[in-house]
């Protein structure tokens, strides 16, 4: 043990030989260490108890519609919110698809149109319904059914696919277009507050059991991070319900993720640094303070580094990456704050108890021994391994990364189409194929353009000549809703010699739809839109398109500029919080790399993962995104409960030993902070969504890469080789290695 260390023992009264001493500092008064731990301890009791209903609850104010989350500026969403002024509704279409394997009678196919009649019973169906139209091979019918976009769409969808399926039972049903691709989605989402949490909370329990070998330190750490979420979730309840926040099943389910897998992180640090005070002060309240000051600091700057990088996402025109930022980071600053209070609170109730049936000594003699740092254990014989060879360690280990990085040129990062978001089974995907095998691809998904009024038939033009669109309509003021638009003009519906009717016009603008070929959340279908955007912005015409392709075009094209915009901000904001914190140049720098060369590693292989062995489709451009923001985040974490201790203990040991102490001290808590946070980001691929079963296994791996390699070889690895000078251009870089260290060496 340092000197002022076994000085500070004797000051509290306390012999080398361990008798017993006084229980508190004098200056402390014995009402204040009662009432401040219950002080705490009821203020997060309340506060759980007051959030917790919220759980069930985070629905009425979230958002699963992928329009909502568009840039201000896309041409999309100003698109979507001209579509109610010119359909006067603020309605959901779902594509009812019916099918036989015979070709379907007049009867048949009356019996359809009869039964799709009586779908606007159904509460939440809407009166506007298109009439039944058969196939040209007779062998399905399709029909266009407004959903009431406030009605709880997965519960209207479910019904009008029973009610039809009953009514016709001898037909294949499916509900499909966006009403159905979102019920979809919102049935994917349904188990995030049960499984997930559910999941992930057992998982940290069991790491936590193997880790402590204990059962109330667990619980205790279990309720920091539960309560912590609960707060947290009620925050941001209230801040979506004012408007003020965007939530969305994707939020809501990397806030729960991010909230345990944190706070859980930071209550491990704090029981490490309270286990060490107790083996040195018999006095629990010493050994909490003694606590709370060796984690205080390395607890706030990574939360306050995980913060600074997740804020950066407000840079985002993408409202679902802008709105995560604030989102996850209020997450974030609960779970300090639970680590910081709440869990000291309740373990200096329960003192050594705590730690039963492993309660930790009073053994100021044995730590003095041991030099403050165990020499027995996987990490001292770890710390010994990289004295022996630092250069060939971080070489090598640099090499594997790099070979892993090599992964990234099978990235496919460009989007998936929306009938692929959703794993498993999916009606609204097995009813767009159908819909694609008898009707055009795009059917009741079009293409919508706003025009001018006296453009109307120079638009359409564009759109017939171009091979990807099927047919063309205009939005009209009859009961029909629309009519069709050829070379001629527009025509009208009935017998030759029928009057046209008069398009809808809103402020001298038309809107016209085009029923694509293809799917509308296919790539050719986004070759089409691409194409005609091309053709206006040539033909200098003043055109807005919209729809299901245009959404998804839109939003890609904003998540890839999001992309390369925030990375390089974030690694800067990293990298200045590291040089304040490390009071260095040089060693944030090689952190910094460290951490990326680990992301670019844990994509790679992800990346081959995804196309060889579960066979996905792709990746939202998103995924790349916030698979950096999380593992360089929570990456750096690591590194700070690491280089904040070798710091610590390079002022009195000297770098080079320094570092291999503060990896045996830290080395324990990293990796099972690690494993924690790998389980609970792995917990996310329970919920059937493509998305976040991508970012489940990039961050899970990425975290075990960088704790397990990263953290416990190269990063110590590359201190010890470059000694001194990794604290470059402060004091500590000048300072002379003691004696001890340059023989060790």
């Amino acid at each position: 043990m340092p000197q002022r260390e076994l000085r500070d023992v004797k000051e509290d009264g306390r012999s080398s030989a361990g008798a017993s001493v006084r229980s508190a500092p004098r200056r402390v008064p014995r009402w204040l260490r009662v009432l401040l731990p219950a002080l705490l301890i009821l203020v997060w009791l309340t506060g759980t108890a007051v959030g917790g209903p919220y759980f069930g609850k985070v629905s009425e104010v979230s958002s699963n519609d992928q329009t909502t989350y568009l840039p201000e500026s896309a041409d999309a969403t100003a698109v979507q919110e001209l579509l109610g002024e010119f359909n006067d509704s603020e309605s959901i279409p779902a594509v009812v698809v019916l099918t036989s394997d015979t070709e379907l009678s007049a009867s048949q196919v009356t019996t359809i149109e009869d039964a799709v009649a009586q779908l606007p019973e159904i509460d939440g169906v809407r009166d506007e319904l298109s009439p039944a139209i058969p196939s040209e091979d007779g062998l399905a019918v399709q029909a266009f059914v407004p959903i009431d976009s406030e009605a709880e769409l997965g519960a209207v969808v479910g019904e009008i696919s029973e009610t039809l399926r009953s009514d016709l039972p001898e037909l294949e049903v499916f509900v499909t277009g966006p009403a159905g691709f979102t019920a979809d989605l919102a049935a994917g989402f349904a188990g995030i507050d049960g499984i997930l949490l559910a999941v992930s909370l057992a998982a940290v329990f069991i790491i936590l059991i193997v880790v402590y070998r204990s059962l109330l330190l667990p619980i205790a750490v279990l309720a920091t991070s539960v309560f912590a979420l609960t707060v947290a979730l009620l925050s941001v309840w209230w801040l979506a319900y004012a408007d003020i926040l965007l939530l969305s099943g994707q939020t809501q389910g990397i806030l729960f993720i991010l909230v345990i897998g944190a706070a859980t992180d930071y209550s491990l640090l704090y029981v490490a640094r309270y286990r060490e005070a107790l083996r040195v002060h018999q006095d629990r309240w010493t050994a909490t303070w003694q606590g709370l000051r060796g984690s205080f600091e390395p607890i706030l700057a990574s939360g306050g580094t995980v913060i600074a990088g997740l804020l950066c996402l407000l840079l985002s025109d993408l409202k679902s990456n802008s709105t995560l930022g604030p989102v996850a980071s209020i997450g974030i600053l609960f779970a300090m704050a639970s680590a910081l209070t709440f869990l000291p609170a309740l373990l200096f109730v329960f003192g050594r108890a705590a730690f039963w049936p492993r309660r930790p000594r009073f053994e100021p003699e044995v730590v003095a021994a041991e030099g403050g740092v165990p020499n027995r254990g996987i990490w001292a014989r770890t710390g010994r391994f990289v004295t022996r060879a630092p250069r060939r360690i971080w070489i090598a280990t640099t090499l594997l990364l790099f070979v892993g990085a090599l992964g990234l040129t099978q990235l496919d990062a460009q989007g998936v189409p929306q009938s692929e978001l959703v794993l498993g089974e999916s009606e609204a995907r097995d009813g767009q194929v159908a819909l694609g095998e008898h009707f055009p691809g795009g059917s009741g998904s079009p293409a919508y353009v706003v025009t001018q009024q006296d453009s109307l038939q120079s638009a359409a033009d564009v759109l017939l000549g171009n091979p990807g669109v099927d047919g063309v309509t205009v939005v009209t003021e009859d009961d029909a809703g629309s009519a069709p638009v050829t070379e001629d003009g527009i025509s009208g519906y009935g017998p030759p010699g029928t009057p046209a009717p008069e398009p809808t016009v809103v402020e001298d603008s038309i809107m016209l739809q085009a029923t694509l070929t293809d799917p509308a959340d296919s790539s050719a279908a986004q070759d089409t839109v691409r194409e005609l955007r091309a053709d206006y912005a040539s033909a200098d015409s003043e055109v807005l398109m919209g729809g299901v392709t245009a959404t998804a075009i839109d939003t890609n094209d904003a998540a890839i500029s999001d992309r390369n915009l925030i990375i390089p901000i974030v690694l800067l904001v990293i990298l200045l919080i590291l040089m304040v914190l490390l009071r260095s140049v040089l060693a944030p720098v090689l952190l910094v790399l460290t951490t990326v060369l680990s992301f670019a590693t844990a994509l790679g292989v992800s990346s081959l993962v995804f196309d060889y062995v579960f066979d996905f489709p792709g990746a939202d451009p998103t995924v790349p995104l916030y698979g950096f923001v999380f593992l360089v985040a929570l990456g750096i974490d690591y590194n700070i409960f690491l280089m904040t201790r070798v710091r610590e203990e390079s002022l009195s040991h000297g770098t080079r030993r320094g570092v291999i102490r503060g990896l045996t001290v830290t080395g324990g808590v990293i990796t099972s902070a690690g494993i924690v946070l790998a389980a609970t980001f792995a917990a996310l691929s329970v919920i059937p969504i493509l998305f976040l079963a991508q970012i489940a296994f990039i961050v899970a791996f990425g975290v075990l890469l960088d704790t397990f390699l990263v953290r416990a070889l190269l990063v110590p690895a590359l201190v010890r080789d470059i000694g001194p000078a990794v604290w470059w251009p402060s004091k500590l870089a000048r300072t002379p290695e003691p004696r001890a260290s340059v023989a060790q060496d």
